[in-house]
């Protein structure tokens, strides 16, 4: 949990690249937290590439596990791409 921590310290102190290296550890141990600041960080091109497909696949890791805005913004990303169904089901759970 404590990599987690810095990770986070590092998003809110803009250090993106330190940000990104620690949160990327913390996710392979499964922080959902910091599943979901990567998928940030790859939606806005924050310490990393932009890549949609790792932002959502962090977006998933965190719904999975247990991240209430990760689970609303998955809902967002199936509502733009009409997947209505898909989007009411990520909002209701």
């Amino acid at each position: 949990a404590a990599i987690n921590q810095v990770g986070g310290e590092k998003y809110y102190e803009k250090d993106y690249r330190t940000a990104f290296e620690y949160s990327k550890k913390a996710a392979e141990l499964g922080v959902a937290q910091s599943h979901f600041r990567l998928s940030i960080m790859y939606h806005f091109e924050l310490g990393a590439e932009k890549d949609e497909g790792e932002n959502i696949r962090h977006l998933e890791e965190a719904a999975i596990g247990g991240h209430p805005q990760a689970r609303n913004n998955l809902g967002c990303e199936e509502w733009n791409n009409d997947n209505v169904e898909r989007a009411v089901k990520h909002w209701i759970i």
